[in-house]
């Protein structure tokens, strides 16, 4: 090995947020080995997410640690849904005053710690609260990382892809009980404001009818569509559903009387529709939830590549000394935008977007005339 490069940054916290999901041990190993053996950066890894930080809960990341991880799905460091900012406002335009004491122990730790960067892979929450962290004045270089593949200012996010191929498997199990029992099968996919993940899982899988948040859905459409293929001589149906799709009606209800009627009315989406699907045409309709499926076990090639560039350019990044940024893929290109191009924002699926036009092309449903 050659001599080392110079660095910047010589210390860095490494932290994961939010949901697991696969990829992330992949996107600690780029970060951790490009910093150790290309820049001689000392890693500290920080457990159970922000919580870790407020807790000064952290050790150094020796070779051994950040070896074989590659393709282990979880996180080595742990994780935690903790929201440090969770009861102050996004402000983009003034000052953020904050003496919350969660803040106070994030930035005593940090500076306790030696650190001169924080790198903290998540979603839009950990992106949201890592670009607070820099107006506090912290150095924070984030990463882009769900399943849901909704944050702004990147193409892709790592662990979408592996979501993905789990998604489409479980929709192609389905198609031989469907056909079997000449059944409505819905299937309730991850993605609570954005349908990405529903919207591709269901093109792959072949879904006759694909619902997603963007879209509000008409029952009567969804049912005319389901009934004209039964006159067509198909016995049974494929129904892709994303968590937060919603109902015409919904959609006009304000964000309270929109839960207090879910609440009331099923205890997922999946199950409502298949109600409403029966209710409407009749038709013997059943209800299968994914879940926590969707996001554990290893992630795939494609996966482990896009984490792996991610994290090794986050840690040129740190070399560079340029704070304040995400890792982004855009195009073929590994880049970085501002964290304050994905702070307090979701990557819906724009109604024009090529894929919601491919599966019209094909015959999908997407809920409405």
């Amino acid at each position: 090995m050659g001599a080392y490069r110079h660095s910047i940054t010589k210390k860095f916290g490494i932290l994961t947020a939010g949901g697991d999901c696969p990829g992330l041990n992949a996107a600690i190993r780029g970060v951790c080995r490009a910093a150790h053996d290309r820049y001689n950066m000392t890693a500290l890894g920080i457990a159970q997410g922000f919580r870790g930080l407020i807790e000064g809960d952290a050790r150094i990341l020796n070779p051994e640690d950040f070896s074989g991880i590659l393709t282990r799905g979880g996180t080595i460091l742990g994780a935690s849904r903790e929201k440090p900012f969770k009861a102050l406002p996004v402000r983009m335009d003034s000052e953020i005053e904050s003496e919350s004491e969660k803040v106070a122990a994030i930035k005593e730790h940090y500076y306790e710690l030696g650190l001169d960067c924080l790198v903290v892979l998540g979603g839009n929450g950990t992106n949201t609260t890592g670009y607070l962290l820099a107006r506090e004045g912290l150095n924070v270089v984030g990463l882009p990382k769900t399943i849901d593949n909704d944050i702004v200012g990147t193409d892709r996010t790592f662990g979408f892809n592996s979501a993905l191929a789990i998604a489409t498997e479980a929709i192609d199990r389905l198609h031989s009980t469907a056909q079997s029992h000449s059944r409505v099968m819905v299937i309730e996919l991850m993605g609570h404001k954005a349908g990405w993940l529903a919207l591709y899982a269901g093109v792959a899988g072949g879904g006759d009818v694909i619902l997603i948040p963007e879209i509000p859905y008409d029952i009567k459409v969804i049912g005319r569509h389901l009934e004209d293929r039964a006159r067509e001589g198909k016995s049974f149906s494929i129904v892709v559903v994303a968590e937060g799709a919603l109902s015409a009606g919904e959609d006009k209800m304000d964000k309270k009387e929109r839960k207090k009627y879910r609440a009331e009315t099923a205890p997922s989406i999946a199950y409502r529709i298949a109600r409403e699907i029966e209710a409407e045409t009749g038709m013997e309709t059943r209800a299968t939830v994914l879940g926590y499926v969707q996001r554990g076990g290893i992630p795939s090639a494609s996966d482990r590549v896009l984490a792996t560039s991610l994290g090794t350019a986050a840690a040129d990044l740190l070399a560079r000394g340029e704070y304040g940024r995400m890792v982004a893929l855009t195009g073929n290109d590994i880049g970085s935008v501002d964290l304050s191009v994905p702070a307090g924002k979701v990557k819906t699926v724009p109604r024009d977007h090529y894929m919601v036009d491919t599966a019209v092309s094909v015959g999908t449903c997407m809920g409405i005339g």
